[in-house]
């Protein structure tokens, strides 16, 4: 029996769905994973397939301490869910874990009393622990990981808020 641990968090960016979805999900994530405690900070992408935004995509993550990973594409939906496995764990990791799975949700933001919109961003984390782990890998999610989630998730809003604002100044003359 597979004992899986998940953890989910949910951020809030002034731009609209599209924007978002045009911002937030080709992102890199270098520079917004960084090491936290034991957990290592995504230091390089490598051999990325194409520009991240069809299934069977792939990339190959770099992590602090000699870690790495594969991030595979799985479900896009534009512009309201792409999901993505991680398989091929090296490093720490790899004595803990079998496999993840990241999904990202966006979804518009009406707000009726205020002018402008926004979208909510939902993004959870899954981990299928190896066989044994499971106990140590709910610790991980629960006391590491899902803080961890909230701080990354931070950055990536308010970099999407950073670039739509910058895109939607208008030149000045």
């Amino acid at each position: 029996m597979t004992t899986t641990a998940s953890a989910i968090r949910e951020g809030v960016t002034t731009a609209s769905l599209e924007r978002a979805w045009e911002i937030g999900t080709p992102m890199t994530p270098v520079g917004f994973y960084p090491r936290s405690g034991p957990l290592p900070a995504v230091v390089a992408v490598h051999g990325q397939t194409g520009p991240w935004d069809a299934p069977g995509q792939t990339r190959r993550l770099e992590l602090s301490g000699g870690g790495r990973l594969v991030e595979t594409l799985v479900t896009v939906a534009r512009p309201a869910l792409f999901v993505y496995e991680l398989t091929d764990f090296r490093g720490p990791l790899r004595s803990l874990v079998e496999r993840g799975r990241a999904e990202w949700w966006y979804e518009p933001l009406d707000r009726q009393d205020e002018e402008g919109s926004g979208t909510r961003i939902c993004w959870q984390y899954s981990f299928d622990a190896k066989p044994g782990r499971g106990l140590l890998v709910r610790a991980v999610v629960r006391l590491l990981w899902g803080p961890y989630m909230t701080k990354v998730l931070g950055g990536v809003t308010a970099e999407i808020d950073r670039v739509a604002a910058s895109s939607d100044q208008a030149p000045t003359a």
